[in-house]
């Protein structure tokens, strides 16, 4: 058994303005899907330019912000959006969905691939491999700020947080969401992928990823288990990933299609 220790969600202070932690771990993930987008387009044979990955990251970072706000309130917030009209403006009370923010980066990156004139497939292929470290990081974030605990359990390094012993949830989802999805999807994208692929790995790691720590994990307090006694939003909200990812791997592998990321 480990002893949590709570850490102060704020790391620093200047004058009035706080800093925390969770805000930071955004900061991290960004930095790190534009360095690593960056190492790609420096690649001989890529077709993108630095300057192509600037605004990628801009468009990726709206999508994110906008779509994990919008769909937590969507998902998992709109009881409180009943008594308070101005709910989904309060993100200084917390609150974002990872699959609100993927649906907003879906949708802004191929606004940037049109713009752009580059194919929408290719683009999400270009972005598969970039989110596993900022998704490691605001999971960690989860764990400084106390939240997102696991159910009770025995194990030798379950936490005792309040009295009782709980997996650390959030730590699993850094590991598995985070850490593994993105050593697969780099090591995966390391060489040229047939279209699709890369988009498709990436639905079915997340999604399996997800539907498994959702056994472990206690589900929001004011949804519970939405069907058989079991059954979590995560899981909901999971599950047509990986099949929408088996559908892509499968479709990738049948055409073949070269990635237009590359010219080789």
């Amino acid at each position: 058994m480990l002893e949590y220790h709570a850490i102060n969600p704020i790391a620093f202070e200047i004058g009035p303005v706080k800093v925390h932690w969770y805000g930071i771990m955004y900061l991290i993930g960004f930095a790190a899907g534009w360095w690593l987008a960056r190492l790609r387009a420096a690649r001989p044979g890529s077709t993108w330019k630095a300057s192509d990955v600037d605004d990628f990251v801009f468009y990726a970072m709206l999508g994110v912000i906008l779509g994990g706000r919008i769909g937590y309130v969507l998902f998992y917030g709109l009881s409180y959006w009943e008594n308070d009209p101005w709910y989904p403006l309060k993100i200084w009370e917390g609150g974002m969905s990872f699959h609100g923010g993927l649906l907003g980066v879906l949708v802004a990156i191929a606004i940037f691939a049109v713009r752009q004139g580059r194919n929408i497939a290719d683009v999400f292929d270009f972005g598969a491999p970039l989110p596993g470290i900022g998704l490691m990081a605001g999971r960690i974030g989860n764990f400084i700020n106390g939240e997102l605990w696991g159910k009770p359990t025995n194990v030798a390094w379950g936490f005792k947080v309040d009295g009782q012993v709980r997996h650390a949830s959030q730590l699993y989802e850094a590991f598995l969401e985070g850490l593994v999805l993105f050593v697969v999807l780099w090591w995966f994208t390391s060489r040229p992928r047939p279209r699709l692929a890369p988009s498709g790995l990436f639905l079915v790691i997340y999604g399996s990823a997800r539907v498994l720590i959702e056994f472990v994990r206690v589900p929001d307090e004011h949804l519970g288990y939405l069907a058989a006694g079991w059954i979590t939003m995560g899981q909901i909200l999971s599950f047509p990933m990986i099949v929408v990812g088996i559908i892509l791997l499968t479709v990738a592998y049948q055409r073949r299609t070269p990635s237009g990321n590359t010219t080789a």
